[in-house]
């Protein structure tokens, strides 16, 4: 085996074709842990003739040339981070903010640092210390790194195991709410329905979810709030109001492209679907190319407060990226013949602010 100061490389010999990558790798590399190994495979570190592979179960096979990059460690706590904060509220057992699209939560493989603890370590200080975790202090839910909206964080040990308690009954008996707008590509046929799908990892891309039998129970409920025509006057795409009862990986994402609705610009699973931005008006056109990630917004958020067990309700407007696809969306195409957008059944929200 060669190395160097960053870098493990390997031939595959005949014993181990077959094997899983991950299990080369840890016989090889001994000086790594399992868990490191993964990290690494899983964060795009690993490479076999030149090309990264990011599934820890890939067969390898004899002769295969795999290039391992080892990055430095990564320190065990998250430094604080002079990062800025769109805080909605806050006192001493929580902290609820309005999270902007790029951020992404908590420290991981590949975004070791400018995450939303970072952020928090550095405005809240030693009162996040051990909360939770050293490496997700504070955190007892997620949004994706591009999914922006209302996030609720805990301030304290108490705070932490009851608003955990509440994200984990998930609304069923108690008073959690969670509301998601998302726009999707292609109008239901029915004005609201029930998504109740298993999600579990993707068989083969280990980054991506999907709808699995066996999976973890996923429960998704969704409204047509407005709908948007193309060019010719014909149904394209929509607006939905989507509120969870399960709290599953990628959920909103993974079962409306179940349903053959993804949400514009999800590049993971609605990849399918690019073709139809031929189809819009040119202004819209270009708010969709011009979007740079998938159109979902968390607008509310409801939780019992952990310590006076006063129910408290956050609501954000749409973000100015999303707001412009929405207008834009929504506008007569002029010249080139499309037309306004319908509005459809009335949806229990607040009125759509931008």
């Amino acid at each position: 085996m060669n190395a160097d100061p960053h870098t493990e490389s390997m031939l595959v010999d005949t014993a181990d074709a077959g094997e899983r990558l991950d299990r080369v790798l840890a016989r090889h590399l001994t000086s790594l842990s399992r868990s490191r190994l993964k990290a690494l495979v899983l964060a795009g570190h690993v490479a076999i003739a030149g090309q990264p592979v990011r599934d820890p179960g890939h067969r390898v096979r004899a002769d295969d040339e795999i290039r391992v990059e080892i990055p430095p460690p990564e320190p065990a706590k998250p430094a604080g981070e002079a990062i800025a904060l769109d805080i909605l509220y806050e006192d001493d057992a929580m902290i609820v903010i309005n999270k902007p699209r790029g951020l992404v939560v908590h420290p991981a493989a590949g975004h070791s640092s400018g995450t939303l603890v970072n952020a928090l370590i550095a405005h809240c200080g030693d009162s996040l210390s051990g909360i939770g975790g050293e490496r997700r202090p504070g955190i007892v839910h997620r949004l994706d790194k591009d999914t922006t909206g209302v996030m609720v964080v805990a301030k304290t040990d108490k705070a932490h195991r009851k608003l955990a308690a509440q994200f984990a009954d998930h609304g069923r008996n108690g008073p959690l709410t969670r509301g998601y707008f998302a726009f999707v590509w292609g109008v239901p046929r029915d004005p609201k329905g029930t998504i109740d799908k298993p999600i579990d990892r993707h068989p083969v891309s280990r980054e991506k979810m999907a709808v699995r039998a066996g999976g973890r129970e996923a429960v998704t409920h969704w409204q047509v709030v407005e709908k948007y025509l193309d060019t010719n006057g014909k149904p394209i795409a929509s607006l939905l109001e989507c509120h969870l009862e399960t709290g599953r990986t990628h959920q909103i994402r993974v079962h409306l492209a179940s349903i053959g609705h993804p949400l514009i610009g999800d590049e993971v699973y609605g990849q399918g679907f690019r073709t139809k931005t031929s189809l819009l008006p040119p202004v819209a056109k270009m708010a969709v190319d011009a979007l740079g990630r998938q159109a979902l917004h968390a607008y509310l958020l409801g939780v019992e407060h952990p310590e006076n067990n006063e129910f408290l309700e956050f609501h954000t407007p749409l973000p100015p990226d999303l707001g412009t696809l929405r207008q834009a969306l929504t506008e007569p195409a002029g010249e080139s013949g499309g037309k306004k957008a319908k509005k459809s059944a009335k949806s229990k929200v607040k009125p759509l602010e931008t």
